[in-house]
């Protein structure tokens, strides 16, 4: 009998464990480890001033909390003793490399200085500014620098957070969780009358039994199955993202600031002279996780136009994400209607790196001491879709 299970152990669940047991709460998370979880995949890209939903004040609002929350979780982490996390604020430069870009450029601007009390650091740059400090990238017509952007590996962080939370007591398997049990209500294990279910803990593909008075879904894009134990539709589905990584033989990429595009992709450069480009957005993937030969044209064309001084790096490996895209494209977090003891930690898209660990945090606190979830982000802004 366990306080809480956590089903799925990618960076959202992972955090939801890590602030569950950090409360003292006895809980187990189950990760079935997918191929193609999006956190294993993520590049992970920590600034939400460059993104083009900059403009949506509520998206922003939640957004630049979880990215100034980043640090004082990295410290905590380092005070349970972890200490490796990925996590380093390097900067980010985006560059206007041809015409078609001038307009998004101008567009990301506008919005930058209408948040420029919350974005302070973002600044227009120098082209030769902008080379000086990427020897690869191509000469852009328009450049600026957002010194406080980070970068992090999810798959890193997520078990950071995996490793802190032991040392409160938080237990992890490897499984697959099959289904929510629930009693009374409505739930299809249930049986019972209609009205409010309650949960009563989880079942697993090896027959076995889990019991728990509450359930947090974090299965990203997989989410969706448990919909029908619960009552309801959940409204994520996959979207895969493909990424390359290259090996720049004797660069110093670690020294060097993330580099975006204006055509939706992006180069983050790591230490040793390893960088990561992406990425593909293919809605309508289904729980495909293969590496395309489009997908692969893209993402390198892409990040060669970006950055010729790449075209000599060496091809060392192909990632697939499957994100879990809501159909808003906004996260959707906290307790479901009429189940008591079953929550909701999924629907991050292309933000999980961005924005999931504040989520976890915020269902944790949700689930110990009923914090209100942000509207934006809740669960109850789809109350009133059918079933």
């Amino acid at each position: 009998m366990y306080d809480a299970v956590v089903v799925g152990g990618g960076i959202v669940g992972s955090s939801v464990g890590y602030h569950l047991a950090r409360a003292g709460v006895e809980t187990l998370l189950v990760d079935r480890r997918d191929a193609g979880r999006a956190t294993t995949a993520g590049a992970g890209i920590v600034s939400p001033g460059t993104s083009s939903r900059t403009a949506d004040d509520d998206w922003f609002a939640f957004a630049t909390d979880a990215v100034d929350y980043y640090p004082e979780l990295v410290d905590r982490l380092a005070a349970a003793g972890v200490d490796d996390t990925s996590y380093g604020r390097v900067g980010l430069i985006a560059a206007a490399i041809d015409d078609d870009e001038l307009a998004p450029y101008e567009e990301a601007t506008a919005r930058i200085e209408a948040r420029r009390e919350r974005l302070p650091a973002i600044g227009t740059i120098d082209p030769s500014v902008a080379t000086d400090r990427v020897p690869a990238l191509a000469e852009p017509q328009r450049a600026f620098s957002v010194p406080d952007a980070a970068r992090v590996n999810g798959q890193v962080f997520a078990s950071a957070l995996r490793e802190a939370g032991r040392t409160h007591g938080l237990e992890t398997v490897e499984g697959d969780v099959t289904g929510v049990r629930t009693e009374g209500g409505r739930g299809t294990r249930s049986g019972g009358e209609l009205g409010e279910a309650r949960v009563t803990g989880v079942e697993t593909a090896d027959g076995d039994r889990i019991d728990a008075d509450r359930v947090v879904i974090a299965g990203g894009a997989w989410s969706p199955a448990f919909g029908e134990d619960l009552g309801v539709s959940i409204p994520v589905e996959p979207k895969r993202g493909q990424i390359v990584h290259l090996d720049l033989l004797d660069a110093d990429t670690g020294s060097w600031p993330v580099l975006k595009g204006f055509r939706h992709h992006y180069i983050v450069p790591w230490p040793d002279g390893r960088l990561v480009a992406g990425a593909t957005r293919e809605a309508g993937s289904g729980f495909d996780p293969r590496v395309t030969a489009g997908g692969l044209r893209e993402v390198l064309e892409e990040a060669l136009r970006l950055a010729p001084g790449l075209v000599d790096a060496t091809v060392i490996e192909h990632r697939v994400g499957l994100r879990p895209a809501c159909v808003d494209g906004v996260p959707v977090l906290g307790a479901i209607p009429d189940v008591e003891g079953a929550y909701l930690a999924t629907g991050h898209g292309a933000t999980g790196l961005t924005l999931g660990p504040y989520s976890g945090k915020l269902v944790a606190d949700h689930v110990t001491e009923e914090t209100p979830i942000p509207d934006s982000v809740s669960v109850a802004r789809f109350e009133d879709e059918p079933r």
